[in-house]
């Protein structure tokens, strides 16, 4: 796998006659909203996973959440039942500790205001945390960790307001919990810039330190990004030219996919991550519309129009040729609720 390969202007989801198991070597899984909940397994997922697995495909686990360290979150699958190894996790805490070593000479010590993950991705680099600006920190990173407080932020702010170089694990504004959504790293972020008018340099997905990052770990070949989140996730498969499965156990509704601009299209999608265990319809063009399965689509007056029978996933399919093709036209999105309540959406 090259580090950066040509984006795909995808104007359809695509089609596989094989199973994704069989057409890609290697799965980059996101966990949280794709394999577990804060502490429970998404539905199916260890069944499908251990499937992907035995049919020959490596998983690895590619996150944003850079609060706990990759052996933790090994031990966590394991326990969940995905047997899996710390080198199997990639995280945006090395990410952003590869972007800080590049800055500070070795052996310097760094801000962190964020979880023993990136304590362990600095160590790991020969950085050492510091938690205060009085222990003379050359550099801040910042990360998602439950424990962030006000007196965290405010030590951040006034590391940054002197000068020093700042750097983000990411920027996603919320996590998926087992009792809903909660603020993620980036609307703590956005509390750092808000106290000091600076802009942090940011390493997670859907930015290129993320997917370095990902290559040098992994030495995939022919990679799969599986994700449930559009501006992370699948962003990040397009800005790496990489292909990516969209599944719907996180984040992202129906109605967000219908009006993804062009960097948010995934090349597959399925309800969750038996999607890897299938082949996947091809959308095609009929009659002035788009097919798939038994499923035609087409945009009328701004409304999108459903017709036929079958699977669910297969209408949504067309749909969105239907919806991407006039938003590439440079038309506004259109109304899709009728066509998605017709799907039991």
């Amino acid at each position: 796998m090259t580090e950066t390969a040509t984006p795909v202007r995808r104007t359809a989801p695509g089609g596989s006659e094989r199973p994704l198991t069989d057409a890609y070597d290697t799965a980059l899984l996101d966990l949280d909203g794709v394999v577990y909940a804060g502490a429970h397994a998404i539905e199916h997922a260890v069944d499908a996973l251990d499937a992907a697995r035995t049919a020959g495909m490596r998983l690895a686990y590619v996150t944003n959440n850079a609060s706990r360290p990759p052996r933790v979150v090994a031990e966590h699958l394991t326990e969940l039942g995905v047997p899996a190894e710390p080198a199997d996790v990639i995280n945006s805490a090395q990410a952003a500790a590869r972007l800080v070593a590049e800055k500070v000479p070795a052996g310097s010590k760094v801000l962190v205001v964020g979880g023993l993950g990136l304590e362990e991705a600095l160590a790991e680099l020969g950085l050492v945390a510091v938690r205060s600006l009085a222990d003379g920190p050359l550099a801040v990173v910042q990360g998602f960790d439950p424990s962030v407080g006000w007196t965290d932020l405010a030590e951040a702010a006034y590391a940054v307001q002197s000068g020093l170089p700042w750097v983000a694990s990411n920027l996603d504004l919320t996590v998926p919990r087992a009792r809903g959504i909660a603020p993620g790293n980036g609307t703590l972020v956005a509390a750092v810039r808000a106290a000091t008018g600076v802009e942090p340099e940011v390493a997670g997905k859907p930015l290129p330190p993320m997917h370095r990052e990902t290559v040098l770990r992994t030495g995939a070949e022919r990679p799969l990004v599986v994700g449930d989140r559009l501006d992370t996730d699948i962003e990040g498969a397009f800005n790496g030219g990489v292909d990516s499965l969209l599944v719907f156990t996180g984040v992202t509704t129906p109605e967000l996919l219908l009006a993804a601009p062009v960097e948010h299209r995934p090349t597959y999608l399925a309800a969750d991550l038996r999607g890897l265990l299938v082949p996947h319809p091809a959308v095609t063009p009929v009659d002035g519309g788009f097919g798939c399965g038994g499923w035609v689509a087409g945009v009328e007056a701004g409304v999108l129009r459903l017709s036929g029978a079958g699977d669910r996933w297969d209408g949504l399919r067309a749909l969105c040729a239907a919806a991407w093709t006039v938003l590439d036209a440079g038309g506004a999105p259109v109304d899709g609720r009728k066509a998605l309540a017709d799907l039991g959406f």
